[in-house]
């Protein structure tokens, strides 16, 4: 039993052929029971002595605990039974000189299952010839799940020696922003490697864990004049030993606290209140178009691009890049107060698609109704793909380039939901600046055919009838266009957009004064509370939740977060664009000149083919386009009747899920910074009044019934 050699089994557990004949029925079973008990044994004993020799520390510290484990339990248990039986225990020896063998199959009987698990764990561990930290915690934390107690005891004591070594490492990460040479939890960038980290550990606290050794390993990479101080490090120390990976819940508590203090910290000492304020000016003035010469110039370099490259007859000289926007870029700041901005250099434009080749604007018909659209039909309530292709025709991102620290304050999602506010504001922009592009060209055509043909419209009479309405037509389709443009684009910029950063700035300005002028000691109690601000100063956890709320409060009076509203929105777009590339290619006028082909030929009578055709172009626009805002008023007013605005984007959660359950107190800090969160749920509701100011949306439209003959 204590794993020696013995003629009884002279292989494996089988008894010898020449006892098994002279023996009970019962002794030999007996007996080959225990055998298969010591087989077990040494079979795990002799591995556990091979498997000590691998490189693996985690395997090591499995194998150095079982061998512990045989050796207080198992052997201690042959030790005493043997002690027993030399001191003839009249418990185990019978008449002082005979042991029966059922007893000893009894004692031992204990370590059947224990044995034959921990076998079957040995030939697992060295089928395998190497065992990463994730995998094989996941495999004991699963085989201590089992209704045999010693089992269950014995899996358990192994998964936590194995999770002590992989919590040695995380401590190095967390703690010091150190790397080990051999089996790595994360890459020398920071990037956790996933068989390193077993499934019980969260995906919020994985990223935690990235953000706290990215930030600690990089302040000691760049020296940084201060390092976190070591009472910071020996109490994180102290939190991360006090627990284990399998409890879930403390675990995802600790990782979140140690954040919560890291971030503190930097807020404190690294990320400064400046580096904020001017990483949120930057996003203001290129992400949001606060910078309106800016924006202009930037359409119209875009706009010239693509005329440059469809007017280039060498094929590899007619495509469009990333560094010919970037170009566009530098272009558009000249003369404007970009022009001298560090920031600028952040900002860079992407293709997902590639170089790509400029597109002309889409002639075709848009014949459906908004509610057969189906481009945005399963559209999430947060689709970073919204409005991408409005600007260049094909998928465009305006990307934000973060250097540390400021990449501690901003991630991905911040990023990405900055990236779907500027390809809204900059589509709605550019088509704006179409249609008014559009009105101008109407008006210089008819300014030059009043020239010549004074108060009417030329032609016949009836072909001048048809003539005048077409014309007449054409213009409200452009005022319709011009109208809901100019209400969207003044109600996005000032009442969203200028209004909610105005609060942003307010807030920080507010709190980072509050934190740099603290009330002086001569003052009384009572002047102390009435001069008390609402919240306490200003910290990276409330910061943060404050500028998720900003990010939310943005994409949902942008109307991003409404999936309907964006499939109408972009119907709209569509069709504006439509009618701006139809009056392009018709030479900037509605109407045909009087001689060109299709017009009346001198003693005809009628309306021309080419005012037919024109007409029913336009009158296709004015009924699509009329459909799509009576739908878009209708669905933004379900919007307030039926339920709020739903929340687009949960920022907070980014880089730090854990922190709202961990501090609900710089939650409820955040919200009361946030006082006026119930004025900007009203976006839509002043959006509403502006456009239904004279009951334009709200009555049924008179539909255009007086059509001429010629015309039907």
């Amino acid at each position: 039993m204590a794993g020696h050699s013995s003629s009884l089994f002279p292989t494996d557990h089988t008894l010898n052929k020449d006892i098994a004949p002279l023996l009970h029925p019962g002794e030999k079973q007996c007996l080959e029971s225990l055998g298969l008990i010591a087989y077990r044994y040494r079979k795990v004993k002799d591995a556990c002595k091979k498997l000590q020799r691998s490189p693996s520390r985690y395997v090591c510290a499995l194998c150095a605990s079982l061998s512990q484990i045989l050796k207080h339990d198992y052997e201690a248990l042959v030790v005493e039974t043997e002690a027993k039986v030399l001191k003839r225990d009249s418990l185990l020896v019978a008449n002082g000189a005979f042991v029966p063998l059922s007893s000893v199959r009894a004692i031992f009987s204990a370590w059947d299952a224990p044995l034959a698990a921990l076998s079957t764990l040995m030939d697992d561990l060295q089928s395998d010839k190497e065992w990463k930290a994730g995998p094989l915690i996941d495999m004991l934390l699963a085989r201590s799940k089992t209704g045999v107690h010693r089992v269950a005891d014995i899996f358990a004591r192994l998964s936590t020696a194995v999770q002590c070594v992989w919590r040695s490492h995380l401590t190095g990460l967390m703690v010091h922003g150190s790397l080990s040479n051999v089996e790595p939890l994360a890459t020398k960038d920071y990037v956790l490697v996933d068989s390193s980290f077993p499934s019980c550990i969260s995906p919020q606290s994985r990223e935690l864990i990235a953000y706290v050794g990215r930030a600690i390993g990089t302040i000691k990479a760049v020296k940084w004049q201060k390092q976190l101080p070591r009472t910071l490090a020996t109490e994180h120390t102290l939190m991360l030993e006090g627990v284990l990976p399998e409890d879930q819940h403390s675990f995802d508590a600790v990782v979140s606290q140690i954040r919560i203090n890291v971030g503190e910290w930097l807020w404190l000492n690294v990320l400064t209140k400046k580096d904020i304020e001017d990483a949120v000016d930057s996003l203001g003035n290129y992400f949001l178009l606060r910078n309106g010469e800016f924006c202009l110039a930037l359409i119209r370099e875009i706009e010239r691009l693509k005329v440059s490259r469809l007017t280039n007859r060498h094929g590899h000289a007619s495509m469009i890049r990333e560094q010919d926007l970037n170009l566009a870029l530098l272009r558009a700041s000249l003369g404007t107060s970009a022009q001298h901005d560090p920031c600028l250099a952040r900002i860079r434009f992407h293709l997902p698609t590639g170089p790509m080749r400029p597109l002309l604007p889409s002639l075709t018909q848009l014949n459906k109704h908004p509610s057969q659209s189906t481009s945005f039909a399963n559209a999430s309530p947060f689709d970073a793909s919204l409005f991408n292709s409005q600007l260049l025709g094909t998928p465009l991102s305006l990307l934000y380039s973060i250097e540390w620290p400021l990449d501690l304050f901003l991630g991905k999602t911040e990023l990405t939901a900055y990236g779907v506010v500027f390809s809204f504001l900059s589509a709605l922009r550019k088509t704006h600046t179409r249609v008014h592009g559009c009105w101008s060209s109407l008006s210089n055509a008819q300014r030059a055919r009043r020239r010549w043909t004074g108060l009417g419209e030329g032609g016949t009479s009836e072909d001048s009838e048809a003539r005048k309405k077409l014309l007449r037509r054409g213009w409200g389709i452009v005022r319709d266009m011009g109208w809901f443009l100019d209400t969207l684009l003044g109600y996005v910029m000032m009442d969203v957009v200028e209004v909610e950063f105005q609060k942003l700035k307010g807030v920080l300005c507010k709190e980072g004064a509050s934190a740099e002028q603290p009330p002086s000691k001569g003052e009384t109690n009572l002047t102390s509370q009435a001069n008390q601000k609402p919240v306490a100063p200003l910290d990276f956890t409330s910061l943060r939740t404050i500028h998720a709320n900003y990010l939310d409060r943005l994409l949902n009076g942008c109307l991003l977060t409404n999936p309907g509203l964006t499939a109408v929105l972009q119907s709209i777009l569509e069709t504006c664009e439509h009618l701006a590339a139809q009056v392009e290619r018709w030479g900037g006028d509605v109407l045909p000149a009087l001689l060109f082909e299709g017009s009346l030929r001198a003693g005809e009578e009628g309306v021309g083919a080419m005012v037919k055709e024109r007409w029913a172009v336009v009158a296709d626009i004015d009924e699509t386009l009329r459909n799509l805002l009576e739908s878009f008023y209708e669905q933004l007013n379900a919007s307030i009747s039926q339920q709020p605005l739903s929340n687009g984007l949960d920022a907070s959660r980014s880089m730090y899920v854990g922190v709202s359950v961990a501090n609900r107190s710089a939650v409820n800090m955040s919200r009361g910074i946030d006082k006026n969160m119930d004025d900007s749920r009203r976006h839509v509701e002043r959006l509403l009044l502006r456009l239904d100011f004279n009951g334009g949306l709200s009555k049924p439209r008179r539909v255009e019934g007086e059509i001429l003959s010629g015309l039907r």
